[in-house]
């Protein structure tokens, strides 16, 4: 695993994506907290980092559909997957490598946020006004929903050697289970249906860590949800192996 883990890790550093990545990430949600009118904190009046935790997801949503969309599919155009297949490695080893290696350049990409916490503290009224529990389980939620999409990224990359259709699935399933299972909650109402899809949603779990109370049910469920997609590509890269 290790091996599969520096050889992606290096890939991503040698080439332009991790610093696209970075850059467009790092843009896209400067803009949104600093400047657009109405988003940004300076405008808000408030010391709380509420509107980035909010909107980061929309950005991550599309972002790392978009770095996990080569991972296998470009191996099995390629034929490197048939070649990794006959060497002594395990599958598992093969996708955990992947799966750490994205994750990582994701969460190192989220690191450089954290100065706007530290603005946020330095201008506070009086300083360090701040809710900081609720900021570090909403940095808790985002870590564990990045490695979610991951997970949910490499499956899709797993189904076939088109980048492209494995960008837009990863993206659709991620935006289904974000935003589309608190929709049919809210459209079912009451009753069984709407609470288990409720509970389900990732936008919902994803926000209760960000209340300043790290519930281990929702810890549990979002790690649950990395493992059953990870299964779900360890069943398809099975598939190829035979």
């Amino acid at each position: 695993m290790l091996a599969i883990f520096q050889k992606e890790i290096g890939s991503f550093f040698n080439s332009l994506i991790a610093y696209i990545v970075m850059a467009v990430f790092l843009t896209a949600v400067g803009l949104i907290v600093w400047v657009f009118p109405d988003s940004n904190i300076l405008d808000y009046g408030y010391a709380e980092l509420g509107s980035f935790f909010q909107l980061a997801p929309y950005v991550l949503l599309f972002l790392i559909p978009a770095i996990t969309m080569r991972s296998l599919a470009d191996e099995i155009k390629t034929g490197t997957l048939e070649l990794l297949l006959t060497k002594p490695l395990l599958n598992r080893d093969l996708i955990l490598g992947k799966f750490f290696a994205n994750w990582t350049l994701v969460l190192i990409t989220l690191l450089p946020t954290l100065i706007y916490y530290y603005s946020i503290y330095k201008l506070g009224n009086p300083e360090g006004n701040i809710d900081s529990a609720a900021v570090f389980g909403s940095y808790i939620g985002l870590m564990l929903f990045s490695g979610v999409l991951v997970s949910i990224g490499l499956w899709s990359s797993s189904l076939n050697d088109n980048q492209v259709v494995a960008f837009i699935l990863g993206v659709f399933i991620a935006f289904i289970w974000y935003i589309g299972f608190g929709a049919i909650s809210d459209l079912a109402g009451t009753g069984l249906v709407a609470e288990i899809f409720s509970w389900a949603a990732l936008d919902r779990q994803y926000l209760s860590l960000g209340k300043g109370l790290v519930d281990s049910r929702n810890v549990i469920y979002l790690l649950s949800l990395m493992a059953f997609f990870l299964f779900l590509t360890y069943i398809q890269v099975q598939k190829l192996r035979k």
